[in-house]
């Protein structure tokens, strides 16, 4: 493989029609990085990874790979590898067939095509299985397929447009795991596409977060998860609680967050949301739930609630607790023989300032 590569993405604006899909994204992907794009149907992830792949053509900005400018590259002189959604595999052809394909169209050498495949089908893991058509294999095994025919190639960039959506909990789970080591071992730079969160957060070195074609943060999938720098960001990635409410009181430490769910002191510094609707955000597990008559920690912010629901996880119960107007929800670990929380239990629920988030509007 080749060493490797950068790829930035330089104020990048592309319409269709009316409708602008990419809006001025600005985007820098380090050498060898496992880089995710992740957003909601239609935010214009694909749009971009295409356009990277030179199937989608900007009205401005540029794309350049390793300091070069490609914007102007038809897709088969660019040497970036994709990986489609449906893996595009042809019924008719072997497996090896299809792997051979892109060395094939590359005119190269009958011994050249058949040792490019042999040690793309070995990365995989699929050489026993190189005369099958890809009717006869499972969808993990296309999959694999899929991606050693692009890997064959040996690009400089690796795409992935959601390549395992089409694959069922347990096996996603399982070809997400030898994705990331096959990258690893291979130090391939790849841009991976998808709207699964949990796929991100656990594969990507670092992500971008899309919604209608704009860029809403970029970081690492901790960064994203702790810090969100929008309610839109915070609701994205991972579970969170939102209270909706507004800053009454002074400065001095005297300043509160007043919402229908209660009142509570706002951390030093917050204060200075002095007009307009604020959002304060939160994860489950930043609530701690204890009976109404019991001790509270004084650090914790306290509201009065009501358990509506409980669900037993395993390592964890996750209550869903109205608060006023407001549903929370409250992951607590769960230990041998602590019953926990019935339904209908009137509790105090305890938020971590320092989990807090504060966003305005």
């Amino acid at each position: 493989m080749h060493e490797p590569v950068s790829v930035d993405v330089e104020k990048v604006t592309l319409s269709f029609g009316n409708n602008k899909v990419l809006d001025g994204i600005n985007v820098t992907v380090k050498p060898g990085e496992f880089f995710a794009l992740l957003g909601p149907s239609g935010c214009g992830k694909s749009t971009l990874l295409r356009l990277i792949a030179g199937f989608n053509r900007a009205q401005s900005g540029r794309v350049r790979v390793a300091g070069e400018d490609i914007s102007d590259m038809p897709p088969w002189k660019r040497n970036v590898g994709m990986v489609f959604q449906s893996y595009a595999l042809w019924p008719h052809m072997s497996v090896a067939q299809n792997v051979a394909f892109g060395l094939e169209e590359k005119h190269l050498p009958r011994e050249a095509v058949r040792r490019g495949v042999a040690k793309a089908l070995e990365l995989v893991g699929l050489t026993e299985l190189a005369a099958r058509k890809p009717g006869q294999i499972s969808g993990g095994q296309q999959q694999r397929v899929a991606l050693a025919r692009t890997l064959a190639i040996e690009p400089r960039v690796l795409l992935l447009d959601e390549p395992l959506s089409n694959l069922d909990a347990q096996l996603r789970h399982h070809m997400r795991r030898e994705l990331v080591a096959l990258q690893r071992r291979l130090g391939i730079t790849t841009i991976f596409v998808t709207h699964d969160q949990e796929e991100a957060l656990t594969t990507a070195d670092r992500m971008a977060v899309m919604d209608k074609g704009v860029i809403q943060q970029i970081g690492t999938p901790v960064e994203l998860f702790d810090t969100p720098v929008s309610r839109f960001v915070a609701e994205f990635i991972g579970s969170v609680n939102i209270l909706r409410g507004s800053i009454v009181g002074g400065a001095g430490g005297d300043a509160r967050f007043s919402s229908s769910a209660g009142e509570f002191g706002v951390p030093a510094g917050e204060e200075n949301h002095s007009s307009g609707e604020i959002s304060v955000a939160f994860r489950p597990h930043a609530l701690l739930i204890a009976r109404q008559d019991a001790d509270r920690d004084p650090l914790r912010a306290w509201l009065s609630a009501k358990v509506t629901e409980r669900e037993f996880l395993g390592e964890f119960v996750r209550y869903r607790l109205q608060a006023g107007d407001t549903e929370l929800l409250a992951d607590i670990p769960h230990r041998h023989g602590d019953e926990g929380f019935a339904n209908g239990a009137s509790v105090m629920a305890g938020i971590d300032p320092a989990q807090m988030r504060i966003f305005t509007g």
